[in-house]
């Protein structure tokens, strides 16, 4: 699934218009992880020059319109679009990146395209300039921008016939909170650990729990909020910011025995679940053009998809090569039929609100239509009523091609239309899970037919036969 995140990017302290451009591009631009630069796309700006030219534009900008921004300025915006390992070759991630800049900016902005494949996942880094080409105006973030962009990102893969986020999170997280238990415990967490340790040992007040504290390495900043600090901690922690259980308080209400401390658990959230995706056929890569860095990629993506299409067919039971077939074909028959059911319902529904808007029209226009037959369709009758008058036949029109004959209410089709609806969504649970189930049927199928080759394929055959 591709995924994307917007960011827009400052100057910040300490740092000019110039440096703050061409760090973040030197970065976009590591040659490392471009395959040396093979990987880099500029619109409308060298990419070698891209800092120098996106500076020009903006002093072109303040000479034009005199306006002038301080260092809250946006200077340019960078587009971070992650893909599934696998999915899509580097090339093809650099041709979508492109396509989403230049939707997106409506082609008014000059941009860089950098696809990095030094991580697990191919990924690409967008940078376009904030002043227009023609440095009359900038681009000015919206509300709601994140989600257009991720609309559009889902249009473009589903267009490629790539993988999307289904129910995207409203509000990313940042790595060690999506690795849970397994990221190491922030300051916050090892302080409230401090605390829970100092308590178990009963202290008579609190004094005497800071000092405690004090013991085991904290520095102590007394005030109206008591802070503390560890031995590789750069800024103060206050109480008050640790979270229910831990102010100052309830600590001292704990100490005097008004109520019981309950220790704040630290949330487990579970891995998710490695999926297995299609093998790279380096050598045909290889003879298309790819290089050194590419190669290396593949070669340990290669490894980690192969065992995880073992696991698989072990935790399935799928060690025989015809039992795969047989349920692979089940998987897709299945998912083409809840298609079909959903692609039926969703044709069915489009012609209620059709037929619903036309006969609203068809009642509304029909005393001026008959109007106008009874003038021996006067055409000074037609000019003074044409809007009327075309609306009429434009829903006659609509009944004749959707072959009705009987007019429904309108009550009856609203009826048939929420009941419709109500299928459509029930049925699309199980379509999401059959759809996901097929997927990695096939990608597991086609991943040993990749490792048994065409004439061990038919020996599995034969042997499964016998």
């Amino acid at each position: 699934m591709a995924t994307t995140r917007l960011m827009p990017l400052h100057t910040g302290k300490g740092r000019d218009v110039g440096t703050a451009i061409s760090d973040i591009i030197d970065y976009a631009e590591n040659p490392e992880k471009t395959d040396y630069g093979r990987l880099i796309t500029g619109y409308e700006c060298d990419s070698r020059t891209a800092d120098a030219e996106f500076l020009f534009s903006k002093r072109q900008y303040a000479a034009l319109t005199g306006r002038t921004r301080g260092a809250d300025d946006v200077i340019a915006y960078h587009l971070r679009q992650s893909f599934v390992p696998g999915e899509v070759t580097p090339e093809e991630a650099n041709r979508i990146g492109c396509e989403l800049a230049k939707r997106f900016t409506n082609g008014n902005h000059a941009f860089i395209v950098c696809t990095h494949i030094d991580k697990h996942h191919i990924h690409n880094h967008i940078i376009w300039n904030s002043t227009s080409l023609d440095c009359t105006r900038k681009f000015r973030n919206f509300w709601g921008s994140t989600r257009a962009v991720r609309r559009l990102n889902d249009t473009l893969c589903i267009e490629n016939g790539l993988s999307i986020v289904e129910n995207p999170k409203r509000h990313g997280k940042s790595y060690n909170k999506w690795l849970g238990d397994q990221a190491k415990p922030s300051n916050r967490e090892l302080l409230r650990m401090a605390i829970d340790a100092a308590l178990a040992q009963k202290p008579a007040d609190f004094d005497a729990l800071l000092k405690l504290l004090r013991d085991t390495g904290y520095e102590i900043k007394s005030g109206k909020i008591p802070s503390l600090r560890g031995k590789n901690q750069k800024r103060f922690i206050r109480l008050d910011t640790l979270g229910s259980g831990y102010s100052e308080a309830e600590l001292r209400a704990v100490l005097s025995g008004e109520k019981t401390h309950k220790p704040r658990k630290k949330i487990i959230r579970p891995m998710p679940e490695k999926q297995v995706n299609l093998l790279v056929d380096i050598q045909a890569k290889l003879r298309a053009g790819k290089g050194v860095g590419y190669e290396r990629w593949a070669k340990v993506f290669n490894l980690k998809q192969m065992a995880q299409t073992v696991n698989y067919l072990t935790e399935h039971n799928l060690l025989e090569y015809d039992a795969l077939v047989e349920k692979t074909s089940a998987a897709a028959a299945r998912y083409n039929e809840l298609s079909t059911q959903i692609k039926t319902a969703e044709k069915r529904l489009a012609e209620i609100a059709v037929l619903k808007t036309q006969i609203i029209n068809y009642a509304k226009t029909r005393d001026t239509y008959v109007a106008y037959r009874k003038t021996g369709y006067s055409k000074k009758f037609l000019s003074e009523h044409e809007s009327d008058t075309l609306l009429h036949k434009a829903a006659k029109k609509a009944f004749d091609e959707l072959g009705v004959k009987k007019l429904p209410t309108v009550k009856s089709l609203q009826a048939e239309y929420a009941a419709l609806l109500t299928e459509k969504k029930a049925a699309y649970a199980d379509y999401r899970k059959a759809r996901d189930e097929m997927k990695e049927l096939l990608t597991v199928k086609a991943n040993v037919d990749h490792l048994l080759g065409p004439d061990r394929r038919e020996a599995e055959k034969e042997h499964g036969q016998r």
